[in-house]
């Protein structure tokens, strides 16, 4: 059995998808494969997400926002869209989520910890129901 491919997607993959991805390979670990991407990825991660990352036990600065392939989409077994409204395409056949999550971008340090505290209760779930309990 191969291991299930998902794809989170926001438009900047400077922060919601980064965070998704961050988590996922955590919880996921060898048993999902994980790609972030965005449809107009910013020049950097946003350093509010990554330091409330790092509070979490997980260093994301050796990530680097990228585009979205359609490689990448057709790869997925699920993608995962954040906040793109019609800036991320939609890949027909590919189980298509969308989590409705404020965007990290210019919020206080404590806004970003509620945002990633929501993405890891979702990713969560969506490792759980693709992979199963860990162990």
């Amino acid at each position: 059995m191969t291991q299930p491919v998902v794809l989170f997607l926001c438009v900047h993959n400077a922060g919601r998808s980064q965070i998704a991805a961050a988590f996922a390979r955590r919880l996921g670990a060898d048993r999902i494969t994980v790609i972030s991407a965005g449809s107009d990825p910013a020049d950097s991660l946003n350093p509010a997400v990554t330091t409330a990352m790092a509070e979490a036990g997980l260093d994301i600065t050796a990530e680097v926002p990228r585009i979205v392939t359609d490689e990448m989409a057709r790869a997925a077994d699920v993608v995962v869209t954040m906040g793109c409204g019609d800036a991320c395409p939609v890949y027909p056949g590919t189980r298509h989520l969308e989590w409705d999550l404020a965007d990290p971008s210019g919020r206080p340090l404590d806004e970003v910890r509620a945002i990633r505290d929501e993405i890891a209760g979702l990713v969560g779930s969506l490792v759980e129901e693709l992979a199963g309990p860990p162990g």
